[in-house]
């Protein structure tokens, strides 16, 4: 099968790799969509991961091959898949620290190598203990959509850890992906969103998808106008959806007493800010963070993504095929004015819904796997 393999920094490959073999309670599926996703960029960017793999783990196909141990699955099912899954029962997990966990930081998705999501591959291998992950997509749903419900599913974990009420001010800085997914499941629980991006175009879909008020990240007066839009009370939470350090400070000093502030981008280790101590503890600010999902959300995040009340097709603009990955990496590292969500589709599939069940007869070498 062809595969696209990360060979050193920058250094992607299209290559041929065998199909993985799959034991019996694992899952074969063929990748039909993969997002791109700033994880995996920085990984081959800054080589932060050993060669080589093959990265991909925002990823949605279909069920070519089941185990004679899997229960639930049959061939021909689409599915979106989830490439880490805690055990639910270590110390991390009976805190709901799921992304702590040792077996959720194992990845259980693999197109060969050391498993690194598998997405950028023709085919994947879905291990015994991802398989509680994967969610059926419906038939009215695209692979696109399946494929939009690992990163919806680390932004709803974000938000259920905002202490808010209904009517509170939320302002959400950036409003790429990420930040605009923040911005219509904060509008959805009820809060008042006040959105900031450089680019007029990001605004206006913030708007559409319920922001209450819009600011150019790049107004002189911006403080003010973020003073302004709690009506002359200070913002309730901050969720900074891009990894700005100068925002941590601009964000303790919007929020009010007992307000909290919500890192989400800020991934990179290594890096001081300066903190005035008396804001956490005088003033009771809280300064949250929250990396990568909760498994435990799928459900309610295959409800939200497949009623389409959070309508991700609105989100994902660029197409690129498997051969494309570099391509679709650079974009998605280095946007265009009217870049947002970008995608691997292999062989024309993703946006649209099926009309009838997949075929399955291209599938290569289904008897050795």
């Amino acid at each position: 099968m062809r595969a696209v393999v990360y060979r050193g920094v920058n250094d992607l490959r299209v290559e041929t790799v065998p199909v993985p073999r799959i034991g019996p309670g694992e899952l074969l599926v063929r990748v039909a969509v993969c997002g791109v996703c700033p994880t995996d960029i920085k990984k081959i960017q800054h080589g932060t991961v050993a060669p080589p793999r093959i990265f991909g783990h925002e990823t949605a196909g279909t069920v070519v091959k089941a185990g004679a141990l899997v229960r639930g699955f049959r061939i021909g099912d689409r599915v979106a898949l989830h490439h880490h899954v805690p055990c639910l029962d270590c110390h991390a997990c009976r805190h709901r620290a799921f992304a702590q966990c040792a077996q959720y930081r194992r990845t259980g998705v693999t197109a060969g190598f050391e498993p690194a999501g598998g997405g950028y591959a023709e085919f994947v291998r879905v291990m015994p203990f991802c398989l509680p992950g994967v969610v059926k997509i419906p038939a009215a749903n695209s692979f696109e959509e399946g494929a939009m419900l690992e990163p919806v599913n680390t932004v709803l974990k974000a938000v259920n850890r905002l202490p808010l009420q209904r009517g509170d001010r939320v302002w959400v800085a950036g409003q790429g992906p990420i930040g605009l997914m923040f911005t219509r499941l904060l509008a959805l629980r009820g809060a008042r969103v006040v959105a900031t991006d450089l680019l007029p175009g990001r605004l206006r879909l913030a708007r559409a998808l319920g922001a209450s008020q819009t600011i150019r990240a790049d107004a002189p007066d911006l403080a003010s106008r973020l003073a302004s839009a709690g009506r002359g009370k200070p913002l309730d939470a901050a969720v900074l959806a891009v990894p700005v350090d100068a925002l941590v400070a601009d964000a303790l000093h919007a929020v009010r007493g007992g307000g909290t502030v919500m890192l989400f981008a800020h991934t990179r280790r290594g890096t001081t800010l300066p903190l005035d101590p008396a804001a956490v503890c005088v003033d009771e600010k809280d300064v949250l963070g929250s990396y990568s999902a909760d498994f435990t959300l799928q459900r309610e995040v295959a409800r939200l993504v497949f009623s389409r009340r959070l309508d991700v097709r609105k989100l994902i603009t660029h197409r690129f095929p498997l051969e494309r990955t570099a391509d679709a990496i650079r974009l998605a590292s280095n946007p265009s004015r009217d870049a947002l969500k970008v995608v691997v589709a292999q062989s024309g599939e993703g946006s649209e819904a099926p009309s009838q069940a997949p075929e399955l007869q291209r599938i290569p070498d289904l008897k050795k796997c």
